[in-house]
């Protein structure tokens, strides 16, 4: 059962190494193709209109106020957060300087090619449906094992600085950029809810299905 797994499942595809610099290309396509769903969930979830994840919330406060793209305030926290990295003792992957970049590129992308349902309902509908793709594209880039993203790396680095359970340290991360992404202009709504409660069994359910295929 998907509410089991506890570890990310080793394919072909995996690197043996998160500081591995000469993956293979098997390995490199499929970390790309995983952060693409990504970042193309994330952009879904911003078009549907009704509240998008914690992290851009915040991206769109900021882009609201600065008049840059959603993309471009997303890249640029990435690198501010990437900078905490050195003070938190993490180590920087080839994954994690390409998550950051084609996440970005494609949240700009959806954004420009996709827009906003009329119908509540369908926006609903975008909004499962992004939660879906990133749960899916998560699983994709976590299983390449090339570096963990920036924010994911924020977190596991305050959680051994400070000894609190992760959970914690999550929520707490995702409560303060959300709270400064409302304040910024950000749309908090039902879409945010739903994906502070789904994407972890999104996550968890296509790391079982990749799981299974190997057997």
């Amino acid at each position: 059962m998907f509410t089991h797994i506890k570890n990310i499942p080793k394919l072909s595809w995996s690197s043996n190494s998160p500081r591995n610099f000469k993956p293979s290309l098997k390995t490199l396509f499929y970390l790309c193709l995983g952060l693409v769903f990504f970042g193309f969930g994330e952009g879904l979830l911003i078009v549907a209109g009704i509240g998008a994840s914690p992290w851009n919330v915040l991206h769109q406060g900021i882009a609201e106020s600065l008049g840059l793209s959603v993309g471009t305030i997303a890249f640029l926290v990435s690198f501010l957060v990437l900078l905490l990295w050195y003070f938190l003792d993490q180590k920087i992957g080839m994954g994690t300087i390409i998550n950051f970049i084609i996440i970005a590129i494609m949240i700009d992308i959806t954004i420009l090619y996709f827009d906003k349902p009329n119908d509540f309902i369908l926006q609903l509908l975008m909004v499962f449906v992004g939660i879906s793709v990133v749960g899916f594209g998560t699983a994709m880039y976590l299983i390449a094992n090339l570096g963990a993203g920036p924010r994911d790396g924020l977190m596991t680095g305050l959680q051994k600085k400070t000894n609190s359970p992760i959970a914690l340290v999550r929520t707490s991360i995702e409560i303060v950029v959300v709270l400064l992404g409302w304040f910024l202009g950000g749309i908090v709504g039902i879409g945010t809810l739903f994906y502070a409660l789904g994407i972890g069994s999104a996550v968890a359910i296509f790391l079982q299905l990749f799981s299974n295929s190997k057997k």
